[in-house]
């Protein structure tokens, strides 16, 4: 299928270099519809009469702003319940499995609606799914802390993720077409820092408000705080001057998805995604009722500051591009997963101090892998790139809402060692499957 026929617009792969053991998996072209693929290097020739922004020009600053908010509105929106979790299953009266949907319906709306918004949002333009995204997400939110029971929580948190799927299929393409390839990286770093900081002071805000006046009152705080970061990004954002309208044809979006689907080294990337994340999300959302219990019997407040552990996974992720071209993308994957799995076993230990440093290594694990595994994504797929990140997209969120969920379900039967058992399986599935893709890539690289 040509680039033409996906309804993409303009995409340019800037990450790093890809080790030349690996290149075959790289691809580094402009796609435009309506045209043949344009070698990325072609960019430079009409690099001074890009009209797109760069850093220090006209818009620039507000679009960083702007998106680096709106990055904050979905984290901390999403996972706002999270930490609050021993709370709601307190004053609703149900145990950690069931309190856990209160985060895997987020996530999960999320995962299922994030290819259908990525099409969306080349009919209708970026701006305006995302605008329309946070718009329902932040209403919903203002909703949330006057649930009556936790079949309304769950209710009204799957619809808060659905609508904020609109974010992570837009924003990525919107800057690719209003921003110079040149600066493509530094500003989708700045959407993803803001995803980081949304998720980390979502959790320690909601966890010191709710030590002093319940968990509804600190998800109404986020609510409030979500609305100003929905405000001021609507307001900042500048309106788009490259995008193209696509159709919405069903059977193009169909076609691409079940060409992507059927590479095996997306479907391997794919799962590894939904593996790591099946950790990150189990771990998560047990810790605070974990260190609620003896020996430690933590203070809310404390327990909403552990996710400060979050910026840890801001240096490994930025970090991961030297990490692949030292060790390549296989030998990458195999280092975050070893790590994750010794921070797993780390926090097996009765002691606050180990059980942090467990959790840093988990967190730092897991954002290279992530790292590694997305970015990937992008250099594999020939066509239809959007729809190949939104595939992953929905794969990782559907990892996190069954991590949440089993991890939770494991902590009820088994205690915190159940938890960490899941983790476990999950890290050695990340291993074998990169063991498979070592496998046939050797079998490629032998002569017929």
């Amino acid at each position: 299928m040509s680039p033409a026929s996906t309804g993409a617009s303009i995409r340019v792969d800037a990450g790093p270099p890809v080790p030349s053991s690996e290149a075959s998996d790289a691809v580094a072209t402009t796609q435009v519809p309506g045209a043949v693929e344009v070698p990325a290097a072609a960019v430079e020739v009409t690099e001074a009469a890009d009209s797109r922004m760069t850093p220090g020009g006209p818009g620039y600053r507000r679009m960083s702003l702007a998106l680096f908010l709106a990055g904050v509105a979905t984290f901390a929106l999403l996972y706002s319940t999270q930490a609050l979790l021993p709370l709601i299953s307190a004053d609703l009266g149900v145990a950690a499995g069931e309190a856990s949907w209160t985060v895997a319906a987020a996530t999960g709306g999320l995962a299922l609606f994030v290819l259908p918004m990525s099409a969306l949002s080349e009919r209708f333009g970026r701006r305006t799914v995302m605008t329309a995204s946070l718009v329902v997400a932040v209403s919903v939110g203002m909703l949330v802390p006057f649930a009556p029971s936790i079949g309304a929580l769950v209710a009204l948190r799957a619809v808060q993720g659905a609508a904020l799927a609109g974010l992570p299929a837009s924003a990525t393409a919107y800057l690719a077409e209003e921003v110079r390839p040149k600066a493509l990286v530094t500003a989708i770093g700045l959407f993803v820092a803001g995803n980081s900081v949304g998720g980390m002071s979502g959790r320690v805000i909601t966890g010191w408000v709710a030590q002093e006046w319940g968990w509804r009152t600190a998800v109404g705080v986020i609510g409030v705080v979500a609305v100003g970061c929905a405000v001021a990004f609507r307001l900042l954002l500048p309106a788009p001057k490259h995008f193209r309208a696509g159709s919405l044809r069903p059977r193009v979006l169909a076609g691409t998805v079940r060409d992507h689907l059927s590479n095996p080294l997306l479907r391997r990337l794919y799962a590894i995604g939904a593996l790591f994340m099946m950790v990150f999300g189990g771990v998560y959302t047990v810790i605070g009722y974990r260190l609620t219990e003896a020996p430690f019997s933590l203070p809310q407040g404390i327990i909403g500051s552990i996710f400060l552990v979050y910026l840890v996974g801001t240096v490994s992720a930025s970090t991961s591009g030297r990490l692949v071209g030292r060790l390549g993308r296989r030998g990458a994957l195999y280092t975050a997963a070893g790590t994750t799995a010794a921070g797993l076993l780390l926090s097996l230990a009765p002691s606050v101090p180990l059980v942090l440093l467990g959790l840093v290594l988990i967190t730092a694990g897991f954002f290279a892998g992530h790292a590694v595994a997305s970015s990937a994504v992008g250099r594999t797929a020939t066509h239809g790139r959007a729809q190949a990140s939104a595939l992953y997209q929905s794969a990782y969120y559907i990892g996190s809402s069954v991590g949440s969920t089993v991890g939770a379900l494991a902590f009820h039967s088994d205690g915190w060692a159940g938890t960490v058992g899941v983790g476990l399986l999950a890290v050695l599935g990340v291993v074998t499957i990169t063991l498979l893709g070592t496998r046939a890539a050797r079998r490629e690289a032998v002569p017929a």
